[in-house]
């Protein structure tokens, strides 16, 4: 992103402040029609990517130069005719009405500049799929087998990917992106600039700092908290591994590791309820189950996947001996209950939720709370200059989440429109011979290499687009197969060889991104599991007798414990490679309920948990005899 200054910035500032100040009037006075909002979505955030993003690594970084302002303003000419135009493009027929030249020139435009601001701002993979999307539609009458689809004029083109306000470009997806995501996004922005970012971390330091292993716990459970009010894998890894990775390497973590961990821990809080890196919005706009249903019945998951991640670090600091933080580098409590009240603004935001508001006045409810306490401390109090900068940074996170979801938007409608989903669902339903674990296995494969180019929200929706119905029309259930497919989505982040918080991570810890990458994804490893434990075990999303949510919950924590002994080697000593392989092996199958029920599974994981403790009082006695001897 480019470092502006002088009237360059003034005017990114002014633009960027107009796209926050719009979503907050609307939070405040009721949401425009769909096409008005989504229009006004875009019409800055668009045109912004082109302001602050460069073109090459070789533009200007400190300026933007003439042909960047041309193609912004070039780039708000498609929002500007759909808001001026947006009662003629109510009144017209799907397929009957025609497209005028000026439509077409006004989409070709559209499709031109979206496409360039999405390779700028979010992804270049995601750029060449919208480009092999378009040409598929346009030649994929051509080809024969699954691929081919009937052919259909460039007006009927031009009117699916943006003269429809249910798909495309100004379709649904946009529409979450600019009204939940828009407002999580500021809600965000403000509770950052007000310091809740800092004290999340401060509390992490209190709470586990000075615990074996300190120093990554403060990681682990800093990100944690930042993921509830940030939700993006880089973002967290930003915020808070410029503290906690420093700390980790001084206390004698190895430098992939400590990159690892906060990689890991970060790409966690995209699963962390409330906000889930956007995803858990646009999930309930295409499930319609209720954005607050999704959030409760993903919380397990979450907390299991931050449960094994904290067990790692604690056993590699066992294993190597590695010191804590000293207890008096850490906030005092006292300080820590007096900025307790910085809390209030996500309290708000899930007292809202809780009630039965939506989300998204629960965020606008949030940012009015987060302005209003700041009068409680003068140092944190929000001036008007905080307040530009919390709505400036707000439109420029929005960037990225905008141009993947309008991206993403135009894929779906092509995919939609031609068939290809159904023939997709057709050949996974082939290949996997009607074995749904075969068919979960492909779509698995999917989300992860879809999630390597694209951002996760992004993956996640072209993901499920083309595997989702595949998997539901084989009995699946809605939300768990949605909560499959959005956990590989974000654990694409830390799967090599594209890995991007593993890289972000790797950049902080100065160390080779590759190693990084494959110890997160060692250290993340209960993310590869949980998603099928959804799907085959609903107790983990608490649905079910309440016994039964227990039992899944107790089974679950054990196999975690095992997965982390298994993996790390250790548990009160060394483990041999026999109990390391018998324990992954328990702790991979004893929480699916296939063989055992939950009851048993609990009993025999205990029963393994047990034998291997044992087993290690006995090898931790017979070190200690061995050691006077071999002293002398």
């Amino acid at each position: 992103m480019r470092t502006l200054s002088g009237i360059q910035w003034k005017i990114v500032m002014a633009l960027g402040a107009s796209s926050s100040l719009f979503h907050l009037y609307t939070a405040a006075t009721g949401v425009l029609e769909a096409r008005l909002q989504r229009g006004f979505h875009l019409l800055a955030l668009i045109p912004l990517a082109y302001l602050l993003y460069p073109m090459t690594k070789r533009s200007p970084q400190d300026r933007v130069p003439w042909y960047d302002w041309l193609f912004a303003c070039v780039a708000t000419l498609p929002s500007l005719y759909v808001i001026l135009n947006n009662e003629t493009l109510t009144m017209r027929w799907e397929g009957a009405t025609e497209v005028t030249g000026v439509q077409m020139l006004v989409g070709v435009i559209l499709l031109a500049t979206l496409i360039e601001a999405v390779r700028r701002s979010t992804a270049p993979a995601l750029a060449i799929l919208m480009l092999l999307t378009l040409a598929y539609a346009a030649f994929g009458h051509l080809l024969t087998g699954v691929l081919y689809h009937k052919p259909f004029a460039f007006d009927r083109l031009m009117e699916i990917t943006y003269l429809l306000d249910d798909e495309g470009i100004y379709g649904s997806l946009t529409g979450v992106s600019a009204v939940f995501v828009a407002l999580f996004v500021i809600f965000g922005s403000f509770i950052n600039v007000l310091g809740l970012g800092q004290y999340f971390i401060d509390l992490a330091c209190r709470l586990a700092g000075w615990t074996v292993g300190g120093p990554a716990k403060v990681a682990v459970i800093s990100s944690a908290f930042f993921g509830t009010i940030s939700g993006a894998a880089a973002a967290n890894v930003y915020a808070t591994g410029t503290f906690s990775i420093p700390l980790m390497k001084r206390m004698g973590y190895r430098p992939e590791f400590a990159g690892a961990v906060e990689a890991a821990a970060s790409t966690g809080g995209q699963i962390m309820p409330p906000i889930m890196g956007a995803a858990a919005f646009l999930m309930a706009q295409i499930t319609q189950i209720q954005y607050l249903a999704i959030c409760v019945a993903a919380t397990p998951a979450a907390v299991f996947y931050f449960l094994c991640v904290g067990l790692m670090v604690h056993y590699e600091a066992k294993k190597h001996g590695l010191k804590s933080m000293n207890p008096e580098d850490a906030v005092p409590w006292e300080r820590l209950l007096k900025d307790a009240y910085l809390l209030l603004p996500v309290a708000s935001l899930l007292a809202m939720m809780v009630i039965g508001y939506s989300p998204f006045m629960g965020a606008f409810i949030g940012t009015l709370v987060a302005l209003a306490i700041s009068v409680f401390d003068r140092t944190r109090w929000m001036t008007p200059r905080k307040i530009l900068i919390a709505l400036v940074d707000a439109a420029q996170n929005m960037i990225m989440i905008a141009c993947a979801c309008a991206g993403a938007g135009l894929i779906i409608s092509v995919v939609v429109t031609t068939g290809f989903g159904l023939q997709i669902s057709n050949l996974v339903i082939s290949f996997s011979g009607g074995n749904y674990l075969a068919a979960l296995f492909f779509i698995m494969l999917s989300a992860i290499i879809l999630g390597m180019g694209l951002p996760t929200t992004a993956s996640y929706v072209l993901a499920i687009s083309v595997g989702g119905p595949t998997l539901i029309e084989m009995g699946g259930d809605v939300l768990s197969v949605h909560l499959f497919v959005f956990f590989f989505a974000v654990m694409a982040c830390v799967t090599p060889p594209v890995a991007l918080a593993a890289y972000a991570g790797a950049a902080l810890a100065k160390t080779d991104p590759m190693k990084t990458g494959l110890e997160a994804s060692r250290i993340a490893v209960a993310g590869y599991i949980i998603p099928y434990l959804l799907v085959f075990n609903p107790g983990l999303l608490l649905r079910g007798p309440l016994s039964d949510i227990l039992l899944v919950l107790v089974v679950a924590t054990l196999g975690i414990y095992m997965l982390v002994i298994g993996l790390e080697g250790w548990m009160l000593t060394y483990l041999t490679m026999p109990e390391r392989v018998f324990l992954v092996l328990a702790a991979v199958f004893l929480p699916f309920p296939i063989v055992l029920h939950n009851l048993e599974s609990v009993i025999a994981s205990l029963i393994v948990i047990g034998t291997t403790y044992v087993l290690q009082k006995r090898r931790v006695k017979r070190e200690a005899a061995e050691r006077p001897i071999l002293a002398a």
